[in-house]
């Protein structure tokens, strides 16, 4: 951004960050250290089965924990594009009638007051919510919705529009607690991803190239090929590898992305007198 002016200070960058301390299920990280797979697994679905009882509170929609289920939920803003996966009627219309792979989806957060669009944008996924039993929008997305959510989460789907994402640290909190992160590659993840090792990520192409109806038309595309072609095969066909990934996940996100490393890094990096 600043590359081009003369007698610019330094400027570097440091990460965002979550406290790993707060949001990650100790449990999960206990069963995965000591390679209880079976303990690992019941764990993974207590959590699932807690959160969707607030699911139910709130909607009156029974989700079932066997079931893959998908988690978008953060800030409504229109470069976020919470309603990403719904443009495509026909193709999300199949995805909710999936037979053979299953899956729940579950929306929740919060626009600005006056961020009409934005406010839209959730009023109308609610709209489309009624149409199916397994897809539900929550109310109420302060700290306690977030982590329960997050411990829902089989993936966290994540698709601002590059390069408009900041950090985008929920993806963080959200593998602290067993799911694996489905993003457009922006923000953190860029640091973080390792596609089909720790996450899964929509091919990056050359942004800057394309207009802004061609980027959301190619990033949901993409997204239904990796999800229908790649995560549901690999969740329901082959548990044992996804298992791997979702603990790749939480190992690689433990330590380079808390905040006790973004924390020390201000101060080495930006306070600390040389």
């Amino acid at each position: 951004m600043w590359g081009h002016y003369e007698n610019i200070a330094p400027i570097i960058s440091i990460t965002n960050a979550q406290n790993w301390r707060y949001w990650a299920d100790k449990q999960l990280y206990f069963a995965m250290d000591e390679n209880n797979e079976e303990r690992f697994d019941d764990r993974k679905k207590y959590l699932k089965k807690r959160a969707m009882d607030i699911v139910a509170d709130q909607t009156g929609k029974l989700f079932d924990p066997n079931v893959f289920t998908i988690v978008w939920a953060r800030r409504f803003a229109g470069y976020k594009r919470a309603d990403l996966l719904t443009r495509d009627t026909e193709r999300f219309n199949a995805l909710m009638n999936n037979k053979k792979y299953p899956v729940q989806v579950i929306w929740a957060g919060k626009p600005y007051p006056l961020d009409y669009p934005a406010i839209s944008e959730f009023n109308n996924l609610v709209h489309i919510s009624k149409q199916y039993k397994n897809m539900a929008v929550c109310v109420g997305y302060e700290l306690a919705l977030s982590k329960r959510l997050k411990q829902a989460a089989d993936v966290w789907l994540n698709n601002p529009r590059v390069p408009r994402e900041a950090s985008g640290t929920s993806g963080m909190t959200a593998a602290m607690n067993g799911a694996v992160n489905f993003s457009t590659f922006d923000g953190w993840i860029c640091e973080f991803a390792n596609h089909g090792n720790n996450s899964f990520i929509v091919p990056p192409i050359d942004y800057t190239s394309v207009h802004v109806t061609e980027q959301d038309q190619y990033d949901l595309d993409q997204v239904y090929e990796v999800l229908e072609k790649q995560i549901l095969p690999l969740y329901y066909d082959n548990y044992a590898v996804w298992r791997q990934i979702t603990q790749n996940g939480m190992r690689d996100v433990r330590f380079q992305f808390d905040s006790n490393r973004m924390a020390a890094e201000y101060y080495n990096l930006l306070y600390k007198k040389k």
